[in-house]
């Protein structure tokens, strides 16, 4: 069960549009990786998106595109009502501000040879926000927010465990008061016994600043920690996407049930049932997907209606959307 708060979502104005979104990578030769490939989605005003999938299914790539990083190939991506292609460089800048990204690695993600406080105020000065002591105050106040003494601003990174810098780099985002961030991965290279207090730290900055997350993670448990809706990636495609329990409870696609099998259930071992759907074959390239359906070469239901045809991405249950020629809303697949 999803233990993220449904009080938290504020309004139904949604901070991100993404509208068949594209990102392609050339390759020599003229062939063309294909890392998403016509994915649609909204982000509302004060909600969780957990967006999960296995390695390769483009969840990171999407991410990146959200905030700026990378260009989109195709589509349409909008903050609010603006369409960010038909912005200029200037115009762009100052609303990408609003739209940052916590990274995976907390280690990377700082520069060793900067003091804590120069990497807290260098967004801000990039931004040319407030006076020299201004954004100094600012930082610390981020620190502290973050849930880290003051005092540890005039540390390197090298003094720090990896917790305290991943709060750091929560800190860094929150130096320009963003209404919307990407985390990416943000507990995986964290010990066990952190990832609770990071997680929780999250849900109250929502809380209290009323951000608006999306949340990229390969842990299904995250997701239902955090997110109030879920979105399954495969291969560049968006599988499925609707409220997090409805996700997780009764999952409508085959990738989902298959993903969903494989979470470990802490039940005896004489009362476990072999629930686990294990699916054949490696996921194809990104250079060559399979036509129709992504998925069918690993799907146990598939025909060759799933070969020849591209499934429609339509809402089965209220609010609920799979990309499945033969999803029916109980969880049945035919």
């Amino acid at each position: 069960m999803s233990t993220a708060s449904q009080s938290s979502v504020e309004d139904d104005r949604n901070i991100v549009t993404v509208e068949n979104l594209k990102i392609h990578f050339p390759l020599k030769g003229g062939q063309t990786v294909k890392a998403v490939d016509g994915v649609s989605f909204q982000i509302r005003a004060g909600e969780t998106l957990g967006i999960i999938g296995e390695s390769g299914s483009g969840k990171s790539t999407v991410g990146r595109a959200l905030v700026g990083l990378l260009k989109p190939t195709g589509g349409t991506l909008r903050y609010g009502d603006t369409d960010i292609s038909a912005l200029s460089a200037s115009e762009y800048k100052r609303l990408r501000k609003n739209y940052q990204i916590i990274f995976q690695d907390p280690h990377a993600a700082l520069n060793p040879r900067m003091t804590i406080l120069q990497s807290l105020v260098e967004p801000m000065e990039i931004q040319g926000e407030g006076t020299r002591e201004s954004r100094r105050k600012t930082a610390l106040a981020a620190l502290e927010r973050a849930g880290l003494a003051t005092e540890i601003a005039l540390r390197h990174p090298h003094e720090l465990s990896g917790g305290q810098k991943q709060r750091i780099n929560i800190a860094r985002a929150l130096t320009v008061h963003p209404q919307f961030i990407v985390c990416d991965e943000v507990v995986a290279a964290l010990d066990v016994s952190v990832r609770g207090s990071i997680l929780n730290l999250f849900a109250d900055l929502q809380e209290e600043l009323g951000l608006t997350y999306a949340f990229i993670t390969h842990d299904i448990s995250v997701v239902a920690h955090v997110s109030q809706r879920v979105g399954v990636m495969y291969l560049g495609n968006m599988m499925e996407l609707g409220p997090t329990d409805a996700v997780i409870e009764n999952p409508l696609h085959p990738y989902t049930q298959a993903l969903l099998s494989a979470e470990p259930r802490p039940v005896p071992s004489d009362m476990r049932e072999d629930r686990r759907i294990r699916l054949e074959g490696e996921i194809p390239s990104p250079v060559a997907p399979p036509s129709g359906c992504r998925f069918r070469t690993r799907c146990p239901f598939a025909t060759e209606k799933c070969k020849t045809e591209v499934p429609q991405w339509r809402e089965i249950v209220r609010n609920h959307r799979v990309a499945c020629h033969y999803a029916t809303p109980d969880g049945r697949i035919g």
